[in-house]
C-alpha cells in the first residue's frame, strides 16, 4: 500500500499558521484548502497566515481569486495573510492576464513574510475619526 502524498499542510507557529501548498491543486482541492484553513484559524485562534505557493510554477484564474478570498475570510476573523513564494514565471503571468491577488499581502519567502505578520499584527488598528 503506498501513502497517497499530501497536498498542502497547515502549520501552527504561535500565534500564526503557515500553509503550504505543495503542488498544483484542482479547485475541489483549492476548495478543501480554503475551507480547512479558515476553519483552523478559528480552531487556533490564529493572527496571521502565511500560505507558500512557491511549489506552484502555475496558478489560474480560479487559484488567483480563492487565495485572494482565503485571505478575506482570515481578516474576517482576525487574522492577516501575507501570500509567499510567487514564482517568478507566475508573477509574470498573473501581470499579463491581469490577475492580482487583490489587497492581499505578498512576500518574498516564508522568513519575509513572517517579518510581514509580525509587522501587521503589532501595529495598532487605525481608528477613523
Amino acid at each position: 500500500m503506498t501513502a497517497v502524498p499530501r497536498l498542502f499542510s497547515i502549520l501552527r507557529q504561535g500565534p500564526y499558521l503557515i500553509a503550504s501548498v505543495h503542488t498544483a491543486l484542482d479547485d475541489s482541492q483549492l476548495v478543501r484548502f480554503q475551507e480547512d484553513l479558515v476553519h483552523r484559524i478559528g480552531a487556533d485562534r490564529a493572527r496571521g497566515v502565511v500560505i507558500d505557493v512557491a511549489a506552484l510554477d502555475v496558478l489560474d484564474s480560479f487559484g488567483s481569486r480563492t487565495l485572494r478570498d482565503v485571505a478575506e475570510m482570515a481578516r474576517l476573523r482576525g487574522a492577516v495573510t501575507v501570500i509567499v513564494g510567487i514564482q517568478p514565471d507566475v508573477a509574470f503571468a498573473m501581470v499579463e492576464l491581469g490577475m492580482d491577488t487583490g489587497s492581499v499581502l505578498t512576500a518574498l519567502d516564508l522568513e519575509e513574510g513572517l517579518v510581514e505578520l509580525d509587522r501587521c499584527v503589532a501595529a495598532p488598528p487605525v481608528v477613523p475619526t
